[in-house]
Formats: structure tokens, sequence, C-alpha cells
């Protein structure tokens, strides 16, 4: 399959996600659970994540358009699985049901994914692996924001 082609099926699954984890999500950071929640001094303006979504998405699904020729190993799809998954459920687990800890966890499996499938497919990748680190410095910072939420709430 043509990397133009690859490129589009990821672009749509990770759009795809995205779109049914902000579904799950109620009124999600406009709510009044999560404005009454103290928040990081560092949390960006509410336009920022969503600018920041759609960039790391296209940049991952850059990265998985290249790294998806053939033969990809059962683990790297079983990886690409699992981040889909995890991504996926975090607005329904923080937003929806206000499980601050199990989303905590749950970002913090999704970081453990990505940082692991782009550090042992590095050798693969090369320098295209550039492409995913867009994607592991977001999970950092939302992850120090879920964690500044269960600390200080």
């Amino acid at each position: 399959m043509q990397f133009s082609i690859r490129l589009i099926v990821f672009l749509v699954i990770n759009f795809g996600v995205l779109f049914l984890g902000s579904l799950s999500m109620g009124e999600g950071p406009i709510s009044d659970w999560y404005t009454g929640l103290n928040q990081a001094p560092w949390t960006p303006p509410g336009w920022v994540f969503g600018a920041a979504w759609f960039s790391l998405m296209f940049c991952f699904s850059i990265y998985m358009a290249l790294l998806w020729r053939a033969p990809v190993s059962k683990s790297v799809k079983f990886l690409f699985g699992l981040s889909l998954l995890l991504n996926g459920s975090w607005n329904y687990i923080f937003f929806n049901q206000h499980q601050v800890l199990l989303a905590l966890i749950n970002i913090c499996g999704l970081l453990a994914v990505i940082t692991y499938l782009t550090i042992s497919q590095r050798s693969k990748m090369g320098l295209s692996s550039l492409f995913a680190l867009p994607y592991i410095f977001w999970l950092l910072i939302a992850t120090s924001l879920n964690s500044y939420i269960l600390l200080y709430n």
C-alpha cells in the first residue's frame, strides 16, 4: 500500500478516535465540574488543546504511515491498538466519570505505550521517529496537568 493511502487511513483512525473521545466527555472542559477544579498554573488556554491535538495527531499519523510498511510485527499492531483504546477512553474517564486517578493511570499507560513504541522502532524509523515526539511531549504535559488536578483537588 502506498504511503499516501496509509497516511489517509491513519488520519481517519487517529482523528476518528479523537472524535469518539470528544463525544464521550459531555461538556468536558466547559463543565462546572472541570472549571471548578484547582488547575495547574501552566494549564494552557482551551484553544491550545484543539490545536495541539490536531498537530500531534497529524504528526503521529505520518509516523504510523511510515512505520506501517510490510511486514508489521504483531507487537506494533498491539501497541497501536492499545494506544487507540487508551487515548479514546481518557476523555470519558476524566471528564464524564470524574475519575481523576483512573484517568492518570490511563494517560501514564498511554505515555508508556507511545514512548515504548517510538523507542522500540527507532532503528527501523531513524529520523522519522521525530514525528512521534510531539505526541510524547504533549502526553508529558497532559500527564502533569492530570497529576496536578489529582494532587490539589
